[in-house]
């Protein structure tokens, strides 16, 4: 199940709004349609590391995920990662962010995309990766990627698109002795374009409620903090609007660049906000904003 019936549309809502904005969030988007005809639904936080949020994706937003997905979809749930951490396996980092209390008081599935059965498969239109081993789990299921919105020191942002590396079995992708897809280094903006034309998300939900400016593991945060949650079946519409809360040009973006109008639609953008928007953070981009069924341009201004 890959690419959605919405191009170029991202609908927002303040964060935190795990309650009944929360639902109407989701609602609007359309997850709830699409979840109920799935058999099986993997959720993909971005748990790069054991390090907190908002380094990595809240255990309480994947919470209310899990219960949004409960009250509309009698399918079976999974949460998955694959830790790229070298000093970390995935289970650890399960652990120590909670995600282990979460399965086990909503009785659902963990799994570590790391060790998970792989399907090998071939795109010979793919450069960078013409052959790829991807596990059979994320390719049976819907996949839910819920990143989290931050700075990328090698890939310039690291969003729902790149949040994909989380499949990547390490048995295939790990060089050396350190992180655990470090194969995905060389010609990165190529390597995460050929990964999403072989498994791109279903949907995405993107925490947006602070944000990292400078890089995915340390350095400052977005000031002020751009508070909302993104939500939508475009990754590449959920990135190029998340570019524009990190300040950047999704267009100086390679890998959002190179999907622009192959697997999404990074512009014009459709944002629909639900809700009082909080954020003093706007994109960069000129982008179209729909509410209450009237449609104005306007040129967000820069922080």
């Amino acid at each position: 199940m890959t690419g959605g019936p919405a191009p170029g549309y991202v609908w927002t809502c303040p964060a935190p709004a795990w309650d009944n904005m929360f639902r109407n969030l989701l609602d609007a988007a359309g997850l709830a349609a699409r979840a109920a005809r799935a058999e099986t639904i993997l959720i993909k936080p971005n748990l790069v590391n054991a390090h907190e949020p908002p380094v990595t994706t809240p255990v309480g937003l994947v919470a209310a995920l899990v219960r949004y997905l409960r009250r509309v979809t009698g399918a079976r749930i999974l949460i998955g990662e694959g830790t790229a951490a070298a000093e970390h396996d995935t289970w650890q980092v399960f652990e120590s962010l909670g995600y282990v209390e979460l399965a086990q008081s909503e009785k659902i599935e963990l799994i570590d995309l790391n060790s998970e059965e792989s399907v090998a498969l071939t795109r010979p239109d793919c450069r960078r990766w013409p052959d790829m081993h991807l596990p059979a789990i994320a390719l049976e299921s819907f996949l839910i990627s819920v990143p989290v919105l931050k700075a990328h020191t090698l890939a310039g942002v690291t969003l729902s698109l790149k949040n994909m590396m989380g499949l990547a079995p390490p048995a295939h992708y790990q060089q050396g002795s350190g992180w655990k897809k470090a194969a995905f280094h060389h010609r990165i903006h190529e390597a995460i374009a050929d990964l999403n034309r072989y498994r791109l998300p279903d949907f995405t939900l993107l925490d947006a409620s602070v944000g990292m400016a400078e890089s995915h593991l340390w350095g400052a945060t977005c000031q002020p903090p751009v508070g909302l949650l993104a939500a939508g079946s475009d990754p590449v519409a959920i990135d190029a609007w998340g570019c524009g809360m990190l300040d950047k040009n999704w267009q100086e973006i390679g890998h959002i660049n190179m999907l622009h109008g192959e697997l999404g639609q990074a512009e014009p953008l459709q944002v629909v906000p639900l809700g009082p928007q909080v954020s003093q953070r706007s994109p960069r981009k000129t982008v179209t904003y729909r509410e209450c069924g009237m449609t104005t341009s306007k040129t967000p201004r820069t922080d």
